[in-house]
């Protein structure tokens, strides 16, 4: 019958050897990087004794919360460290950003070209480079090992991407609608605010996720501006896991790898389907 031949054409085609080889190629990357996780997470809940036995794939036999009791004391004051740095480095950058990217999109001033490229020659300059002429102006001001310092210095290196995705977020928006706006009598701020910021919450998202990301994992910003009293959590991570006193406690290190990295994963999982829009939409034009 013609429906039982057309069923049998497309389980042949949903299993062709190239539609096999993807699959294996993507099974073999999940579990590439799903079992270090596996093996982070079973063992944060494992005590010494067991893990001294070497079984690494085990399930725990008699699992424990005291490991991730020790990690939370030994990263908490970095936690909320880098809540207070991530906050302002995020939220700052993001909104000079939109303003640029919607000035060089729609208002274009004199040399709007040539900033531009400044900015955006400025994502690829490597941090390593900035960071002794940082230092030097930060201790000239007075801030150097201050919550400012490290948040101003966030600022810098997130400017030049931040102004490249709303750029060419606002790119694709039609002109008309610009036009529209400034025969209504909208000026530079009224038109950014109740028209063009309201439209960008794809992109906004976006630029969040990117942003918070890299503050919160950043290590040598942080360990070099932020100061004795405001050091991130990575870097009170490096230093639970590179202590030199006493046992090396593994359970303790997985459990306070897995609370540092917990911020960023949360942000992916809940956001992601704004994220892959977001990209989409600032991709249609550059």
């Amino acid at each position: 019958m013609p429906g039982q031949a057309n069923q049998a054409t497309r389980r042949k085609r949903m299993f062709t050897p190239a539609r096999l080889g993807v699959y294996a190629f993507l099974f073999s990357a999940a579990l590439f990087f799903l079992l270090p996780l596996y093996v982070m997470i079973i063992t944060s809940f494992k005590p010494m004794i067991e893990i001294r036995m070497g079984n690494v794939f085990a399930l725990p036999a008699a699992a424990t919360l005291e490991p991730w009791r020790a990690a939370w004391g030994a990263v908490s004051h970095g936690f909320w460290n880098s809540v207070a740095i991530a906050v302002p480095s995020t939220v700052i950058p993001i909104l000079l950003g939109a303003v640029n990217g919607y000035a060089l999109s729609f208002w274009r001033p004199r040399g709007a070209n040539l900033l531009f490229g400044v900015l955006l020659a400025g994502a690829f300059i490597p941090v390593q480079v900035m960071i002794y002429p940082l230092v030097w102006m930060m201790a000239h001001a007075g801030v150097f090992g201050s919550l400012p310092a490290i948040v101003v210095v966030h600022v810098i290196f997130g400017m030049p991407l931040m102004t490249l995705l709303f750029r060419n977020y606002y790119a694709s928006v039609p002109h008309e609608l610009f036009q529209a706006a400034r025969i209504d009598g909208g000026g530079f701020w009224r038109i950014f605010i109740q028209v063009m910021l309201p439209m960008s919450l794809p992109i906004i998202v976006v630029a969040a996720i990117m942003q918070v990301t890299g503050v919160w994992n950043d290590y040598i910003l942080g360990l070099v501006f932020a100061g004795r009293e405001n050091l991130p959590m990575t870097v009170q991570l490096n230093n639970v896991i590179n202590t030199t006193t006493g046992t090396r406690l593994y359970n303790v290190n997985m459990a306070a790898t897995i609370l540092t990295a917990a911020v960023p994963l949360a942000i992916y999982f809940i956001s992601g389907r704004w994220f892959v829009r977001g990209i989409a939409a600032g991709a249609v034009k550059g």
